[in-house]
């Protein structure tokens, strides 16, 4: 009797875990799955995100000509924030494999940040400039020309020091 009992309780010990084993991997199924939606529940075009950069170019060259190396050092960060999310969201994108063009431009503008010269922070920034250029002829996209801005993108924001 004492071994019916022992063999009854392992074999429902063995099929509660059984079930259980069952229940986790439909569990982790949904998590997996809600995992997926959340990850794909926010993805910026390719479009947007260039346009983000084209703001901070702007607020960049303002920054950079008025002297203000703090504002300048923020908005060269956030183009190479917004680079990170092109690689993150975009990398699908034939256009994408070209970014790494940028990032001999970024390095020496950002060079011209901490040194804070003024001279040779115009310089970089026409290379800068002139580099999103190549890389927009070589995706196709050379429509869009990218200059050296002569008014702010915004007049809510002050430049200088």
């Amino acid at each position: 009797m004492l071994k019916l009992v022992f063999t009854l309780s392992v074999f429902l010990f063995l099929s509660s875990c059984s079930d259980n084993s069952k229940q986790v991997s439909e569990l982790q199924s949904q998590v997996t799955e809600l995992q997926q939606k959340v990850n794909d529940a926010y993805k910026p075009g390719l479009g947007e995100l260039m346009s983000n950069i084209q703001v901070h170019h702007a607020k960049l060259w303002f920054a950079g000509i008025n002297e203000n190396w703090k504002l300048a050092e923020f908005e060269i960060h956030e183009i190479e924030e917004t680079f990170e999310a092109i690689n993150e969201y975009q990398s699908d994108r034939e256009e994408t494999k070209m970014i790494t063009i940028i990032n001999p431009a970024i390095d020496s503008l950002k060079t011209a940040i901490a040194r804070e010269n003024i001279l040779l922070f115009k310089d970089r920034f026409v290379t800068l400039t002139k580099t999103c250029n190549s890389c927009h002829e070589a995706v196709k996209f050379g429509f869009n020309k990218i200059k050296i801005p002569d008014s702010p993108p915004f007049s809510n924001q002050l430049f200088n020091k």
